[in-house]
This record gives C-alpha cells, structure tokens and sequence, in this order.
C-alpha cells in the first residue's frame, strides 16, 4: 500500500510540470503579457519600460526557468489588469469555484445514483430506456444553455430563485464583515448563525448547482446502472435469488454497493469536469469565483493572472485525483496491483 501511494503521489510532480510549461508556452504565443494587455493603453517608450521591469525583454527560455521557481515557491506572478498578487486572487475566489464544486457533487449523487438505480431495476423496459435518455440529455446539454433555461423557468417565470450571485447585498456585506471569513459562504453563514442569511446562501446556490451538478449526474447515472447489471449477474446474486432474495433487495442492498466503486474513481476526472463546467456556470449566474475571474482576465488580456489560475486549476486536478486513487485502493485493494 505503501509503495503505491509513494508513486502515484511523485507522478504529481511530472504531471503538474508539463502543465505548468505547456501552460507559459501557450501563453507565451501571444508575445509578452504586458503588451498584449496594456500595449493599447501605454506609449511605446512606456511600454518598453515596463517590459525590461518585469524581464520579458529576456530569452524566453531564461523566462521559463525563472517562471517554474516562482512556481514552486508559490509565487505566481502580479495581475496586470488591477496589480494584484496573482496567489491573492486564488484565495479569494479560488474557495466560491470549490464551493459550486461541492454543491455539484451533492446534486450529481442525489439524482445519479438513485436513478442508476432505478435504471438497473427496470433493465431492458421503458424507464430504463427513458432514464438513459435523460442521461444523455444531462451529459450532452451545454452548461450555459443549461443555466439560462432553468434561469428562465425558476427566475424569470416562477420567480421562486434568485437569478444571479452568491447572496443579497445584506448577505454578502455580513460576509465582507465576519472576522475569519473562508469566503465559502455556506460555511461563513453556520457560523453567523442567522437563519436569513443561511436561506439566502442556500436559494442562490440552488440553480448553479444543479446547473453544473446535472452534467455529472448524468455519467453517474449510467456508470450506477452499467455496473450494478453487470454485478446482478455475478454468483453470488444468482445465490442469493435462487434462495427467494427478492430483485429489489438484490439491487440495493447486493449489488449497490460494488458498482459505487467504479464511481469513486471517476469522480476524480469529474473534478476535471466540474472546474471546467465551471468557468461557464459562473460566469452564467455571476457567480464570483476563480472561473468568473478568469473570463475577467482573459476580456483584459492579462495573460499572467490567466496562467496563474490554471496552473492552480491543474494542480487541484492532480491533487484530487491522487486522493480518489488512495480512496479506491483502500475500498478495493485489486487496484494497488
């Protein structure tokens, strides 16, 4: 166990160099940042200044090399656009993306899981066809178009959602105001302790967590139905029917709890998924989180900001995934060999 937690955790460090280079190439395409976000604004002796300041009148290769030790010593750069340290930035909006995250996962297991399920149980007949279809429906709707629909139903026409934000005006002034503060609203709200503010963190989360929440619900649905068939097929279920065990205990009792497996592992190519999903859900429903930011930046052209929210995006990708493997490989020890 030992040995495979030591090397799946030293296959971080590769991982997250090639996206840190492949990252600065691609941003490097475009020419120097400074020019591409202030070259409209600045006179070319002002511009040339502020390129030898900041070392982008060097080789690009002495560039890299001094960019990948300020990576690893966790200095990701300033902000061009509002001259803010690029690590502040994460902090501050990194925990909103993480919180929508969360909501995500909640909604993609409720609905997921429970209708793989049902799926499984009526194989081969109407609702299993329906269900799969729905599946393809969650998966294949793009996140914005998804976002606005349920904008328009819940917001617009029931007017029971708030359409955008994280919280009112009062709500997010107590959150500037909490001493402490996570900046994971649903967190900072226990803590408040008013049951108002804990309504309204909860109500605006509701719509980007299903919005993004559905698209994983979707996998999850025909991942549960895939394998829990595949495991009422096995001896021991055919044991347990041939002694009288009825099919519905057999599903959720027999065969639920070897098909969770293969979810755990997806789960961290889904976190992969849900950042993604979630630049767009954000920007959707002004959710002020890293995706948010991040088309901010990319309007701006502030190419440094943008390099810094990925290269953390990437890490917290690898990160989560070498947490699902360790989960896996103690749920089923097969896979450390």
């Amino acid at each position: 166990m030992w040995r495979y937690l030591v090397v799946r955790f030293l296959l971080i460090i590769p991982t997250v160099f090639i996206l840190v280079t492949l990252v600065f190439i691609l941003m490097r395409t475009t020419g120097d940042p400074i020019t591409a976000a202030l070259g409209d604004r600045l006179t070319a002796d002002q511009l040339a200044e502020r390129i030898t300041a900041a070392g982008y009148d060097r080789p690009i290769f002495v560039q890299y090399l001094e960019y990948i030790g300020q990576v690893f010593t966790g200095d990701f750069g300033t902000t061009l656009s509002d001259n803010r340290p690029v690590i502040e930035v994460l902090f501050t909006y990194g925990a909103a993306t993480l919180e929508l995250a969360f909501y995500a996962l909640i909604v993609a297991f409720i609905v997921g899981i429970p209708l793989g399920m049902v799926a499984a149980y009526f194989r081969d007949k109407a609702p299993d066809a329906v269900l799969r279809i729905v599946a393809i429906l969650f998966y294949a709707t793009p996140v914005f178009f998804a976002g606005m629909l349920l904008k328009l139903v819940f917001s617009v026409w029931l007017k029971v959602l708030p359409v955008s934000g994280r919280g009112t005006t009062n709500t997010e002034l107590e959150m500037q105001l909490l001493e402490g503060k996570t900046g994971i609203y649903l967190w900072d709200a226990l803590r408040i302790g008013d049951p108002g503010i804990l309504g309204d963190v909860l109500a605006h989360a509701i719509l980007p967590g299903l919005t993004l929440g559905l698209l994983t619900a979707g996998i999850f649905l025909r991942l549960v139905r895939t394998n829990v068939i595949g495991t009422l097929s096995t001896d021991y279920v055919d044991a347990g029917r041939s002694r009288g065990v009825s099919e519905f205990r057999l599903v959720t009792k027999h065969a639920y709890r070897p098909a969770l497996i293969p979810i755990i592992t997806v789960i961290g190519l889904q976190i992969a998924l849900l950042l993604g999903g979630a630049v767009l859900t954000e920007t959707t429903f002004e959710w002020k989180g890293l995706g948010f930011q991040l088309t901010e930046y990319l309007q701006a052209r502030d190419f440094v900001a943008v390099q810094g929210i990925v290269v953390l995006l990437a890490v917290i990708v690898a990160l989560t995934n070498f947490i699902v493997d360790v989960i896996a490989a103690i749920i089923d020890p097969r896979v450390r060999y």
